[in-house]
């Protein structure tokens, strides 16, 4: 059986989030409720290329608003069609490594259910209701 947990983003020093809080399927082939950190980071980030490049296809079509979507869209300060070729491609390997790497260097900590994991080969628990939570660190200019 598969686990859905959360995934949020915060930037030290801030009360709001990076991001909207979002919900990641880990797979169910391996049948346990422990992995590595770096296992748990690879997956997420996957997830968030995979997400990227659908937003993106879906973005080049072209979309007939309603009158509410177009309201809601004004509120939000954009209204958006959509019909747009974007050109960004993303490597999900480079992404993978940039993550880890930045992870290694210092640029973000994870929590897993409010617990920092410091080590990439760590193992976490997780469960339906785990939170992680990406902490982005600021670097002080001229530090």
């Amino acid at each position: 059986m598969s686990t859905t947990i959360t995934v949020e983003g915060k930037l030290l020093g801030q009360k709001r989030p990076l991001f909207t809080d979002w919900a990641v399927t880990l797979p169910a082939d391996s049948g346990r409720d422990h992995l590595r950190l770096r296992d748990l980071i690879v997956h997420v980030v996957l997830e968030e290329v995979r997400a990227f490049q659908q937003r993106q296809e879906e973005r080049r079509l072209a979309r007939i608003l309603t009158k509410g979507e177009i309201e809601q869209a004004i509120v939000q300060g954009k209204v958006d069609m959509g019909e747009r070729d974007s050109k960004q491609k993303v490597d999900p390997q480079a992404a993978v490594e940039t993550a880890l790497q930045a992870f290694e260097d210092g640029l973000y900590y994870v929590f897993v259910d409010g617990e920092q994991v410091q080590s990439l080969d760590h193992e976490v628990t997780v469960r339906a209701d785990t939170r992680v939570t990406f902490i982005r660190l600021v670097a002080l200019a001229g530090g």
